[in-house]
């Protein structure tokens, strides 16, 4: 089949795929912390071991050629939705055990890699399964698709999680047995997608291994495109400004759910499970995604330079919210659920701004390599203040802890005044 496949025929695996791409990540970024912390594990733990989960998202820019050369973009697709289904089974079947902290790790560092190989196999393939046109119309149907995933993973599966914890059923108030379905459930779903995409997938003439492609050629043209990032003009503020930008974010992150789940006497909140899929995974993301499509509006009528200290201020000020909710431990949910639906609309602002930003340094001959070091760096950033993020909150409390990541944001603002963007850029451009 040709690029040229009509809107009908795309509509059966455009939607279907970017679900697929979302869900593995949510999971292992996110729900992978909460079904953690339910299961007794300490933040030190969680933080430090789930955020080296981002390596393979960091590796992206080295891998993603071998992805381009070895087999076709479909082939990958197909074999890594398999694997993403195998991971997720050994997962589920690792967490009733005496040692399944290290066990589940273990096939969630499957699913973590085989879930960046994916990501990097479905954007090319969206390239080469539509015509330039279907791309262009397709843009907010493949963001829409993933985003109903963020909203499954981190809302209705932890939803679910918290229904089965808390059943009539014969394991009623057992929560590995509540984590280990929900995992079985994600596993026969991407057997479910490895069989439908196997089925539906095009073959686009253009998605050929590239054989005449040797590895003496393929290491210098890399090794050119890899230098000529580290050589563009403001290359230290560039540097700063990715791995600073989400570095309140970063701790938040991995932090945040947790608080929400401990008891009071432990400075958190004592929600339950399904109250934290319905607050952070299903208002939350829903207030993120309103804030994204608002960034995304107001930068394509005024650009990036007009905005960014707007958007500073949206995805870093509003992270006094968990400040309040420390202090207080409210048990009022309107008022939990407005709190988190505030800091997450502020950051699916905000965020618009760096993914733009990263779109600007990217402009040249090689944009596609050099925005695959951007998102490289992006999950460096938010990897290493992951890390310590538990081990520091546990040593001084929440309380403290939401305030030293509300100063630690300071430093970013710094390094934007010695930023210089184009005031041009970001005007009429579509951000999905």
């Amino acid at each position: 089949m040709t690029t040229g496949q009509s809107k009908k025929e795309a509509w059966k695996w455009v939607p279907s795929l970017y679900f697929a791409e979302g869900l593995p990540y949510i999971v292992v970024m996110s729900v992978s912390v909460i079904m953690y912390k339910r299961l007794g594990v300490s933040n030190t733990d969680i933080a430090l071991y789930t955020s080296w989960l981002y390596l393979p998202w960091v590796i992206k820019p080295f891998w993603s050629p071998v992805v381009d050369i070895l087999k076709t973009k479909r082939a990958w697709i197909i074999a890594m939705q398999l694997l993403l289904g195998a991971g997720f089974a050994g997962a589920a079947l690792t967490i009733p055990t005496t040692n399944f902290f290290r066990y589940s790790l273990a096939f969630l560092w499957l699913v973590a890699f085989s879930s960046a190989t994916h990501d990097i196999a479905i954007d090319g393939f969206y390239m080469l399964g539509l015509s330039k046109h279907n791309q262009a119309w397709f843009v907010g149907v493949r963001n829409t698709a993933y985003r109903f995933a963020m909203i499954f993973g981190q809302g209705l599966l932890i939803i679910f999680a918290g229904f089965l914890e808390t059943s009539n059923f014969k394991e009623s108030g057992n929560v590995p047995f509540a984590w280990m379905i929900s995992f079985f459930v994600l596993a026969g779903l991407f057997i479910l997608f490895f069989l439908y995409h196997n089925f539906v997938l095009p073959k686009p003439e253009k998605d050929r291994t590239k054989k005449e492609l040797t590895f003496t050629f393929f290491s210098k043209e890399f090794l050119k495109t890899f230098t000529l990032f580290f050589k563009k003009k403001q290359i230290i503020i560039i540097l700063l400004f990715i791995l600073f930008y989400r570095l309140g974010e970063g701790q938040l992150a991995k932090i945040a759910a947790p608080f929400l789940l401990d008891v009071k006497e432990a400075g958190g909140l004592g929600l339950t499970t399904s109250q934290v899929g319905l607050a952070y995974g299903t208002i939350g993301i829903i207030a993120l995604i309103l804030g994204g499509l608002l960034g995304g509006f107001v930068s394509a009528k005024n650009g990036l330079k007009y905005w960014i200290w707007w958007m500073l201020v949206a995805i870093n000020l509003p992270d006094l919210v968990y400040v309040f909710l420390s202090f207080t431990q409210t048990s009022n949910l309107i008022l939990i659920n407005t709190a988190i639906a505030i800091e997450q609309f502020g950051y699916g602002f905000g965020f618009t701004a760096f993914i733009l930003f990263l779109i600007y340094i990217s402009e040249g001959n090689y944009k596609t390599v050099h925005y695959a070091i951007g998102t490289g760096l992006m999950a460096l950033g938010m990897m290493i203040p992951g890390m310590i993020s538990g081990w520091l909150q546990e040593m001084i409390g929440y309380n403290q802890f939401f305030i030293w990541v509300s100063i630690s944001t300071i430093p970013i603002f710094i390094i934007t005044i010695f930023l210089k963007i184009d005031p041009e850029f970001g005007k009429k451009m579509e951000i999905g």
